[in-house]
């Protein structure tokens, strides 16, 4: 056995590692970005490593990853599945897997308090590997995450070479992290990037794709030669902010991110449908009598007669960046804009309902996936070659 410690050029798709005595741990927003916001929600959704992947070369017959994952407990609630670990062999997934034990994160959604307990390494092992040499991607869990210790295997391992494949920074919600994804390679940015060959930086953040000025620069800073940007579904479901103040917000992040990438294609993609905040306003609360189910299930606490008065919902949002891209199209030919509902519309809904009236299920993943990859990827898609 031989046994290779994880190094920062072994991790594809984080935008920051960071060295602790436990190992490394992939964040999706860089110190400086941490350091300015005491969300726990925020916290936890960007040390969830989606899209993250450990990139490598090797004749190994196996590999094993060993990790110490950090698994949520909600009171209340059911046990969640351990989080998906997939093993990639020249681009093609052949395995899962899971690690066991680790650190838990107990969550009281009433009380809205988060507990820590410490806990040991686990691993995943992958067996029965061609002998011949071979890129492997081991995906981490989208949802679930994980401190990497190290890589053990029965030859040795190299960094996967650089391919010259063109990289994707998106940003967006839970949708964009994969929220009720089976599996890391199944969220639906993870479907479109693989689909297009490109090398994906997945900056989707759970309930805080919130427009803040943290998040911008971090965009603005991470290499890039395609951007995309998700908004509008944690607006609403927070209740955030109210329609003056959207406009300049997203003025504000697009002039940011426009610092570092002054030139290179931009998406804003506006929300897809969501029936219960098409017309009313938030906040989202969870439904009590699902809860006393044991089931998790949303509904919008605003009501539509607030819009008048200057409360968000979806279809204002759509309008308000429909109206801030087309401002600015004269001075930004790279600028585009997608209807979200060209995604995921209320047609959609029909077939593939959101099992907790918010998020979309592991087959609608790939659904919309699908379809971002060719509405902008391919023809004449934005980000076309």
């Amino acid at each position: 056995m031989i046994t290779t410690p994880l190094t920062p050029d072994l991790v594809h798709g984080a935008v920051e590692i960071e060295p602790t005595p436990a190992g490394l741990v992939p964040h999706r927003l860089p110190a400086r970005a941490r350091a300015q916001v005491t969300d726990a929600q925020l916290a936890m959704a960007e040390a969830q490593p989606a899209g993250v992947r450990v990139a490598l070369r090797t004749a190994a017959t196996y590999v094993e990853l060993v990790t110490v994952p950090t698994k949520r407990v909600y009171v209340g609630m059911p046990a969640r599945p351990d989080g998906v670990y997939e093993l990639v062999v020249n681009g093609e997934v052949t395995d899962r897997g899971s690690v066991r034990g680790g650190t838990t994160l107990t969550i009281d959604l009433a009380a809205g308090t988060y507990e820590e307990t410490r806990g040991e390494p686990g691993s995943v092992r992958f067996d029965g590997l061609s002998p011949t040499v071979k890129d492997l991607e081991i995906w981490l869990p989208h949802d679930e995450a994980a401190v990497l210790v190290e890589l053990r295997s029965d030859a040795p391992v190299e960094p996967a070479p650089d391919r010259g494949r063109r990289r994707w920074v998106h940003h967006g919600s839970s949708i964009s992290q994969g929220s009720n994804a089976a599996t890391p390679t199944g969220t639906w940015p993870a479907v479109a990037a693989r689909a297009a060959g490109v090398e994906l930086v997945n900056l989707g953040f759970g309930g805080s794709a919130l427009l803040d000025p943290f998040t911008a620069r971090a965009v603005r800073d991470t290499a890039a030669d395609l951007v995309s940007l998700k908004v509008g579904i944690n607006l609403v479901n927070l209740d955030l902010m109210r329609r003056r103040a959207l406009g300049p917000a997203v003025h504000g992040f697009l002039d940011t991110i426009r610092e570092g990438h002054p030139d290179v294609p931009l998406l804003v993609v506006t929300p897809l449908h969501c029936a219960i905040h098409e017309q009313t306003p938030g906040p989202a609360a969870i439904d009590p009598e699902a809860f006393a189910q044991g089931r998790t299930s949303f509904r919008a606490t605003g009501s539509p007669e607030d819009v008048t008065s200057g409360r968000l919902s979806l279809e204002v949002v759509r309008a308000e960046l429909a109206a801030v891209v087309a401002a600015r199209a004269g001075s930004d030919p790279h600028l585009h804009l997608l209807d979200g509902l060209e995604l995921y519309g209320a047609e959609d809904e029909r077939t593939h309902p959101l099992p907790d009236a918010l998020h979309p299920d592991a087959a609608t993943h790939g659904l919309v996936g699908g379809r971002f990859h060719d509405l902008v990827f391919g023809g004449a898609g934005p980000f076309k070659r």
